[in-house]
C-alpha cells in the first residue's frame, strides 16, 4: 500500500473530529456495518483525495455536499479520478440527509447491490 500524504492524513483526522451535522447523521447510519455488514470508514484518504465515506471492499464512495457547495469542476475531476480507481461515487446534499434518510439509505443499499432494511 502506498504511503499516505501526511498533510492529507492530518486534514482527514481534523475532519473526523469536526463533522458537519449531515456527516454526523449519516455516519450514525453507516458505522458498525449497519448496511448488510459492509464496513465504511469516514474521511478516508484515497490517493490525492479525502472521501467523506468509503466502503473500500465494495469500492463505493459517498460524498456529502454542503449547502454552499459549488465547485462542480472539482467534483467532476475528483469523481473521474475515483472512478478510474474502480470506485463508484454517489453524492447527497445536506438536505437529502437531514430530511430524507430513508431515501438515502435505499440509494446506498442499491449502490451496494443489496436489499437492506433500516
Amino acid at each position: 500500500m502506498a504511503k499516505v500524504d501526511d498533510v492529507l492524513l492530518d486534514r482527514a483526522k481534523r475532519m473526523r473530529r469536526e463533522p458537519t451535522p449531515a456527516e454526523a447523521m449519516l455516519w450514525r447510519q453507516l458505522r458498525g456495518r449497519q448496511i448488510s455488514g459492509v464496513k465504511f470508514t469516514r474521511q478516508c484518504v484515497i490517493g490525492p483525495y479525502i472521501a467523506d465515506f468509503a466502503a473500500r471492499d465494495a469500492k463505493l464512495v459517498i460524498e456529502v455536499d454542503g449547502d454552499t457547495h459549488s465547485d462542480q469542476a472539482r467534483d467532476d475531476s475528483r469523481t473521474d479520478w475515483l472512478e478510474r480507481q474502480g470506485y463508484r461515487v454517489i453524492r447527497f446534499s445536506n438536505a437529502d440527509i437531514m430530511s430524507g434518510m430513508d431515501g438515502v439509505w435505499l440509494v446506498i443499499s442499491a449502490a451496494l447491490g443489496k436489499e437492506s432494511a433500516q
